[in-house]
């Protein structure tokens, strides 16, 4: 058995030229393989019994010798992938899931059934060129560029990919030729395998943005640590997902969930303090703050849009005032174009911050700085924490939002950063609890926080209206204090609800 250790890089036509530079500049020695034309066919049963277990198997055939490969269930931490990996020789070009050992299967697997009806599901061929790295500290470091393509039910996609793979040494060595390559334009950190991208294009399931943050996937036992550590990781992954879907397509909304993603990667820090010193992360906050301001015009370009679509009934309003549709479409100008955006995914700085955070996690940094009791609270059951941090927060918020006072729409935008840093937490820790109860107690805050969203929306509609003498933009202005007025109304029935929900974690 191999456990791969490597990082993946998604490359530009532009960069491939001058990767062999790059690398002769960072070893010692390089030694230079010969290309290789891979030829790769994935299986899988026809209800994807192995994509379940997460096992990936494939034939790969090249000059007349194949061989198959077993990868099980591994571990993604930002761009660093790791797992194991089983190769036998192959007489032909079918897999024979019985030749291997079978102690490295999962337990409970059907091996013979599965084998029985394996079929392939997708190719991929490339070009590989190879080069051997070895280091002044004497790691050994492999790079591969794979330049082909996967094909499934006659779609094809394209494969520009460099993978770097530790052979032996220090992991340090394989983070520090990375860095080398970010410093590069038109490289970005890859998160899906091949075999990810083969079964989505098999089973017509195409990469999209989610609705919402979700909940970190917390086991019940977790502790402290494990619990910060898989918080972070969700959350580096939760962006770089929607790095990937915004380049497959552009949306405002794929940028807004890449916003709430380092948002909670910002909050998970504050949440494990007592285990995380502010000094040790001092600088991935301020790299995390730049990304956030370099995307803080994101949820005013949505608002405009809004503003401007036909399904809403701000449309016939806003076109009523031909003053008003030239302000917005004016501002819709200065927003930054999808290559802008684009430019950004692939800037060093932004690939070195994801490489950062990655390296913070592999090397547990935090730890760096720890004492006695830091290593005590990190081994504590992370329910019992949320537990009282749960139960705090609920007191916290209705002392701010009493039953028996009557809340305004400027109440309300007051406390939208309090009321989002509390879900926030939710999501973070809510998966530790009965999920039914989780979402009743959850919703009425949910509507609240929708409600204050849709309230900005409105006073920023206002401020675009205000400081204009027309006849127009004064009935757009009273008719979007009426608006106000009702959301209002909606949003303290949801609040006079959520006194009446019992807290999920008792």
């Amino acid at each position: 058995m191999d456990t791969e250790i490597e990082l993946k890089f998604l490359v530009s036509d532009a960069v491939v030229p001058l990767i062999p530079a790059l690398i002769t500049q960072f070893a010692k020695t390089v030694t230079n393989k010969p290309s290789r034309n891979l030829q790769n066919a994935y299986y899988d049963t026809p209800s994807r019994e192995l994509r379940a277990l997460d096992i990936g198997l494939r034939t790969r055939c090249c000059d007349g010798e194949c061989e198959q490969t077993i990868k099980l269930a591994g571990e993604v931490v930002g761009g660093l992938h790791q797992r194991p990996e089983y190769n036998l020789p192959l007489s032909g070009n079918r897999p024979d899931l019985l030749a291997f050992d079978a102690a490295i299967w999962p337990h409970g697997m059907q091996v013979p059934a599965i084998a029985e009806n394996l079929y392939p599901i997708f190719s991929t061929n490339f070009i590989r060129r190879t080069w051997l790295l070895e280091t002044e500290n004497g790691a050994k470091i492999e790079v591969v560029l794979d330049k082909g393509e996967v094909a499934a039910s006659g779609q094809v996609e394209p494969i520009s990919e460099l993978e770097i793979e530790l052979i032996e040494g220090s992991r340090n060595e394989l983070f520090a030729l990375a860095d080398k390559l970010v410093s590069e334009s038109h490289v970005r950190l890859g998160l899906y395998s091949k075999a990810a991208r083969g079964y989505r294009l098999a089973d017509d399931k195409p990469l999209k943005a989610s609705k919402s943050i979700g909940f970190v996937p917390l086991k019940r036992g977790a502790t402290q640590e494990q619990a910060l550590v898989e918080s972070i990781n969700y959350a580096i992954r939760f962006v770089q997902k929607h790095e990937a879907c915004y380049f497959i397509k552009p949306s405002l909304k794929t940028l807004k969930r890449v916003t709430d993603g380092i948002r909670l990667i910002r909050h998970t820090f504050w949440l494990f303090d007592d285990i995380v010193s502010k000094d040790d992360t001092d600088s991935l906050r301020t790299e995390l703050k730049w990304l956030l301001s370099e995307l803080a015009w994101v949820e005013n370009a949505i608002q405009l849009k809004t503003y401007t679509s036909k399904r809403h009934a701000y449309y016939k309003k806003i076109n009523s005032a031909p003053e008003l549709t030239q302000v917005i479409n004016d501002l819709k100008e200065l927003q930054p174009s999808i290559e802008d955006i684009e430019k950004l995914f692939h800037s060093t700085r932004y690939n070195r911050l994801l490489l950062q955070l990655t390296t913070w996690l592999i090397e547990k940094q935090w730890r760096k700085s720890w004492g006695q009791t830091e290593f005590q609270a990190a081994e504590k059951p992370v329910a019992d924490i949320a537990k009282r941090l749960f139960a705090k927060d609920w007191h916290d918020m209705h002392e701010l939002i009493p039953e028996q006072q009557v809340f305004t729409d400027k109440d309300y935008l007051a406390l939208r950063t309090r009321l989002e840093n509390s879900l926030l937490s939710g999501n973070c820790l809510g998966a530790l609890f009965d999920k039914e109860d989780r979402n009743e107690f959850r919703m009425p805050w949910v509507d609240i926080s929708h409600g204050i969203y849709e309230l900005s929306t409105l006073e920023y509609l206002k401020q675009l209206c205000a400081g204009q003498d027309d006849l127009e933009l004064t009935k757009i202005q009273s008719w979007l204090d009426q608006k106000s007025e009702f959301l209002v109304s909606a949003m303290e029935q949801s609040r006079h609800a959520s006194f009446n929900t019992d807290p999920y974690w008792f």
